[in-house]
Order: structure tokens, then C-alpha cells, then sequence
């Protein structure tokens, strides 16, 4: 079968339709939980029917998240079931931690698996971690969901794992990008041979020239966009061009620090809800960097398709002994109709920290934002006007300058 399901080749109209009966439901699934009852006090779920109205709605942090969580409420209220109801509890650095279920493909994770051909007939070699972190499992249930075996191997050991993908036949891996090469090159200096023919990848950067090293040895290697928070977000398939959204969660893509869209096309902050009713994180802030691509993906997957990962939006900055952080950005573009957007540079100027504040709009005096800047962002700098639409449109808020050698 080419693909996982027929969702993934819907109409626009299709999905729109399912979107609209799904979204809602999981808005007043999530104002019975304590954790949403302040945030979604006014929220009508009925009306939240698209991504333009989901729009509407706060945004969720993982500090939020990671605040909630205390002993005796540790998911924060934000889940229904009692802890001992989920299969797993996972904890993540931070402390953060995340439940987790068995169920049929309950990460999503099969979809991906599918789309990189491993399926019933495979023995997928798992060397992500199963200790705390959820990684292990979350591909592990994605192997179950396509009918795939699996060596739980974890990390580390590389000679035993050379020596079980022998023993075993292991024809896929499973892992970190990195972490298939060191396991193909103990295979080599013990002059053994692999049936490793599929990889899928996840938790660091696929660079182009690693991913041609596995080509050139008859791997085909895929990647996923994946967090213990929300499973899998997006997936590569055969066509490699970007990610392909998973029909489990909608995707926004908003500007760093608040839960404004940007244009199609912009860098920005990646937005996710989860539509799974066991863990129902509402426009989860990700503090990861992507893009929407335009136009539907080769493969013939119709969704809607994102650039991957393209770093970090916590751009928080310590400039001239005081933390600058993207929200109070966003504060300061929002407290004056004329701002359009704002961009605040980090320099040295000699010995000394400086800050450019630039700030499009039509406006021409300067100083009549001195005041702004000064309550917003507690410190004083130098204020810029330029035209609306001249700051590039990367993702950044605060960029930093500085050459720290």
C-alpha cells in the first residue's frame, strides 16, 4: 500500500471538513481539564472550527507546562486519566514529564515508518534511548503500528549491536543521524557485513553530505521532526522535499516570543496542537524555527509541508547586563499602532554593549519611541525607523552580533 491511510492524499476541502469536526471536540475535551480552565474560561470550542480561529487561542510554553507539574498533580492538569491509566510516564531534562500510551500508532510515529518503506517483513534495529526519555518508545510503537519487529537496542555497545544486526538481520535502523555511521563503521573494522537497508532518523541534524555516505552504502535515510512532548510533527518521505505535516496535529507557524501567524513562507516559531484526546496540548510553543513550503509534496501526500528544523527561537539575550526576551518584543511592536515589526541588534561598540532597535513603520521621528523602548525592553537604546517590509523576514527578533572570542 503506497500509503498510510487515506488521510494523507485528502482534498483541501477534506481536510478542512475533518479539521472542523476534530478541532472542536478536542477544544471542549480540553476546557474540562484543570490545567486549561483559566485560558480557555472564554473560549466557545464550538467557533473553534480552522487554524485562523486556533489563532485566537494562547499560547501554550513549556515553561507553563514545566511550572504546572508538581507532586501529586506531575502532568499538571493538563491530562484526564489518573497516572497509573497511561502506559508510560516519561521524564525529560527540566524536569518535564510526558505520558505515554501503547495504543495503535499513539505517537504517530507509524506514518513516518510507512512513508520510508519499513513495514511487516522489517526488524528495525531501535537505538534511541528507553531510559526516562520517551524517544525508544515512541519509535518502537511506530514500528509495532506497520507491523515491524524490533531489537530495542538503545545506545551505546556498538560492537554488540554490530554483532546482533548480524546475528538478527536487522534491515532498518532507527536512531540519531550520527549514530548509524559509528555502528557502519565498527561493522567495517570487524569485517562484517549489514542488511541495514532503510533508516529513519530523528533528535539532530540529517547534513546532506552524511545522508549521500548512507546512499552510496544502499540506505535509504529519512528524517522526522519529532519531541517527547508532542511525538512525531512532521516526516520526510521518498520525494525529500521538506516535512509533511502529520494528520494528528495542525501546525502554525508564528513569530518568536508570541502567537501571531506569519505570512507563508516567513521563518517563525513552530505552533502545535495535538489532536490525540489522552495529552490534548493546545498551540504548544515548540521554541523551534521552521517555514511553510508551498504547494503539495511529490509523493502525492497533500498536506500541508514545513522546511524542517531551522534552529531555535528562544533568541533571549543578555545585553548590557539585562535579559532582552522576544515577548517583550512583541510587546513593544504591539503597544504602538504604527509598528509593523521590531528587530533588536546586540553589538560592541569599543568596550561597551549597544543596542539598535529597529522598527518598521511610516512614521520618521525616532525619539518619539525612546519612551517605548525604555518601559518595554528596560534599557535604553539606539531607535532606527525603516520601511514596512525591509527587516528580514528569518525568524529573527534579537540578533546577536557580538563575536565572543
Amino acid at each position: 500500500m503506497r500509503y498510510y491511510d487515506g488521510l494523507e492524499t485528502q482534498t483541501s476541502e477534506q481536510r478542512a471538513a475533518y479539521i472542523a469536526e476534530a478541532l472542536p471536540a478536542q477544544i471542549a475535551h480540553a476546557k474540562q481539564l484543570p490545567g486549561y480552565a483559566d485560558r480557555f474560561e472564554r473560549v466557545t470550542a464550538s467557533e473553534i472550527t480552522d487554524v485562523q480561529a486556533l489563532a485566537t487561542l494562547p499560547v501554550l510554553r513549556k515553561s507553563e507546562l514545566s511550572n504546572a507539574q508538581k507532586p501529586g498533580n506531575i502532568l499538571g492538569g493538563f491530562v484526564q486519566k489518573p497516572l497509573y491509566e497511561f502506559s508510560h510516564i516519561f521524564q525529560s531534562p527540566g524536569p518535564l514529564y510526558e505520558p505515554g500510551g501503547t495504543g495503535h500508532d499513539w505517537w504517530r510515529m507509524g506514518r513516518f515508518l510507512h512513508a520510508a518503506g519499513i513495514g511487516r517483513g522489517d526488524i528495525v534495529q531501535n537505538c534511541f534511548g528507553y531510559h526516562l526519555t520517551p524517544a525508544g518508545m515512541i519509535f518502537e510503537n511506530g514500528a509495532r503500528a506497520v507491523g515491524a519487529a524490533v531489537l530495542p537496542a538503545g545506545v551505546g555497545q556498538t560492537d554488540l549491536q554490530v554483532r546482533a544486526a548480524v546475528d538478527i538481520g536487522t534491515t532498518a535502523y532507527a536512531g540519531t543521524p550520527d549514530y548509524l555511521k559509528v555502528i557502519l563503521d565498527k561493522a567495517d573494522e570487524m569485517g562484517e557485513s549489514l542488511s541495514i537497508r532503510k533508516a529513519v532518523v530523528g533528535g539532530g541534524a540529517l547534513f546532506p553530505a552524511l545522508r549521500q555516505e548512507y546512499t552510496d552504502r544502499g540506505i535509504a535515510c529519512l528524517q522526522c521532526y519529532a519531541t517527547a512532548d508532542l511525538g512525531n510533527i512532521a516526516y520526510e518521505s521518498s520525494a525529500q522535499e521538506g516535512m509533511i505535516v502529520d494528520e494528528g496535529v495542525l501546525v502554525e507557524i508564528v513569530t518568536p516570543g508570541t502567537g501571531t501567524p506569519v505570512a507563508d513562507g516567513e521563518v517563525g516559531e513552530v505552533v502545535v496542537t495535538v489532536l490525540n484526546p489522552d495529552y490534548p496540548l493546545i498551540r504548544f510553543a515548540t521554541g523551534d524555527l521552521s517555514a511553510v513550503l508551498p504547494g503539495k509534496s511529490p509523493c502525492g501526500r497533500s498536506n500541508l509541508r514545513i522546511k524542517g528544523w531551522m534552529g531555535r527561537a528562544d533568541q533571549t539575550t543578555k545585553i548590557k547586563g539585562m535579559f532582552v526576551r522576544p515577548e517583550q518584543v512583541a510587546a513593544l511592536v504591539a503597544s504602538h499602532d504604527a509598528l509593523d515589526r521590531a528587530r533588536i541588534i546586540a553589538r560592541r561598540n569599543g568596550a561597551k554593549d549597544e543596542m539598535i532597535v529597529q522598527l518598521e513603520t511610516t512614521l520618521s521621528a525616532a525619539s518619539d519611541f525612546d519612551g517605548l523602548v525604555k518601559s518595554h525592553l528596560k534599557l535604553t537604546g539606539n531607535v532606527e525607523l525603516v520601511a514596512p517590509g525591509s527587516l528580514p523576514r528569518d525568524g529573527l527578533v534579537i540578533e546577536d552580533q557580538r563575536v565572543y572570542e
